[in-house]
Formats: C-alpha cells, structure tokens, sequence
C-alpha cells in the first residue's frame, strides 16, 4: 500500500507523520507540501522545515506553490476554499500520476467539532452535519483523537512543529470557533467532543437513509436536467427531493424558499428563474423546471 501524507509541518500533521509507520502498518510513504503563499517567509519556513524533516526519514517529498489569493480573488471565493480546493485538485493528480493508494490527512477530533458547527452556521444540511469521515481516497485516520492528546504526545516526545500565526486571528470563523465557542462546550460538558462525534454518526445514518429515498424518487420526477412539477409534488417529501436536486445549483437560503412557495401556490413556474452561485432554476414550461448549471463550474 502507497500512502501520501499530507503534511504542513503544523502539529497535527507532524503527529500524523511520525506515527503513520503505527497507523498505516506495512504502508510505504511520502509527502506532498502545500505552499500558499499567504505568509511570505513563513510559509517558506514551513517548506524548509518539511524537507529536512523529509530528507532525514528518507522519504520522497512533492511540494506544489500555489497562487492562492489570486485564485480566490478571480472566483470570488474565501482564501480558505480557495487553498482547499487547489490542495485536494493536486494531491488527486498526485495519486493519479504516481499510483498512491490514499492520501491521509490530519484531521483531528476538534477539527471535526469546528467543521460540524461551520457548516451549521451555513445551512448545508445534513450532509455537512455528518462530520469529515473518509471518501474519494482522501483518509483521516486523526478524526478520533482530539488535539490536547496531540500535543501531549508531541510534547511528551520533544517532537517539532512550525506553528501557523494566523491560527490566533480573529479573521478566520474556524479561529473563532476553536478559541470561543468549543471551549464554552468542553466546560458544559468534559466529553463534549465523544459525544458530538456520536451525534454525527447517528446524523450519518439518518442521512443515508433520506440518500437512499432521494436516489429512488429521482428518475420519477427528472429527466436529464427537467424537473416535472407535478410528479415532484405528488411525492411523500416533496420539499427534501426539491433541495437534493437544485442543491448543485448553489441557491441562497432565501431563493430555495421562495421557489418552494412558488410550488406550493399552484402557480405556474413558465418563466421564473431563481439565481445561484453555480447556475440557475429556471421555468421552461407551465409545469417543467430546468436546473442549468454554469460551465464554469
């Protein structure tokens, strides 16, 4: 088994690096490196620090430099989905290109706890409330261990680490999540993040079986990109199967509801179009609805 770790040289995928021998056993390695750019010197520093940590295990490093914030200024995205969606195109090309089974990445139990409660704030629906988990060959074997036991481990071993600054600033929603609300929870409840991660689990299940419902009902109302409103509209759960089908489209919150109650009136849907962040829904018809998504996208 060929296994690519992620590793910034951050504490989390530090940890992950120097156990992946126990937690991949009998696994061959090496590293992939995202440099941003977004730091200037330190973000070279983190670079250097991964190389000679590299160079004295004797494993094959790729590093890859991104131009971040010109990505996210040119598509009107945050710096932080930006930099995800660079460093997961890229390590896909790697395991394409130099046959890896997996990437493994350091995500751990309190990064799941923020992801969980970033995507409440967005309204993803239940899907972003499953928690991070494993999919498309991308690995977290971290998620079940929180970040005080970490950085016990580490420390308890004199391991290094490069610290990231921007990790303290107030910018970021993650930061703040990490520095003022999860510890409010740990407070009310010790084992805060044990129980969090059972309610994603029973979240997850739930989500598979609503996946399951949605996947059944979808050719009986669809076909190719046409929505029949009526055959919608006859369904048990109308409303659920609408989102799932125009979720690619990207609406905002206020443009899905004002679609639904363009449904639930009985009017006629010929001619209205409902703008998103990745195409439209618009009215083709007295009673068809067709999801067009840009091709940009």
């Amino acid at each position: 088994m060929k296994v690519l770790l992620a590793v910034s040289g951050g504490i989390d995928s530090m940890y992950m690096a120097e156990r992946a021998p126990e937690l991949f056993p009998g696994a061959s390695f090496a590293v992939a490196h995202c440099n941003f750019g977004l730091r200037g010197d330190e973000s070279d520093g983190d670079e250097a620090f991964v190389r000679e940590w590299c160079e004295r295990k004797n494993l094959p490093l790729f590093v890859k430099r991104f131009d971040t914030a010109g990505l996210a200024s040119g598509s009107g995205i945050s710096i932080e989905m930006a930099a995800r969606e660079l460093r997961y195109a890229w390590f896909m090309e790697l395991l394409d290109a130099e046959g890896f089974n997996c990437v493994a990445v350091a995500h751990n139990a309190d990064d799941n706890a923020e992801t969980f409660f970033l995507n409440l704030v967005r309204s993803t629906g239940t899907r972003g409330l499953r928690g991070m988990g494993n999919r498309d060959r991308i690995v977290r074997p971290l998620l079940g261990i929180p970040r005080s036991e970490i950085r016990k481990w580490m420390d308890d071993r004199g391991f290094r680490w490069r610290e990231d600054s921007t990790n303290t600033s107030s910018a970021y929603k993650r930061n703040r999540l990490r520095s003022e609300v999860i510890p409010v929870l740990k407070e009310m409840n010790p084992s805060f993040l044990e129980s969090l991660q059972r309610t994603m689990a029973h979240i997850s299940q739930v989500d598979d079986i609503a996946e399951d419902y949605f996947l059944s009902v979808r050719d009986s109302v669809m076909s190719g990109n046409a929505v029949s409103v009526p055959a919608l509209m006859r369904l048990e759960h109308p409303r659920y199967v609408l989102f799932r089908l125009v979720e690619p489209v990207g609406l905002s919150a206020t443009a899905l509801d004002n679609l639904w109650g363009l449904l639930v009136s009985g009017r006629q849907v010929g001619g209205r179009v409902f703008i998103g962040r990745r195409g439209s829904v618009r009215g083709r018809a007295k009673w068809k609805l067709e999801i067009i998504l840009d091709k940009s996208c």
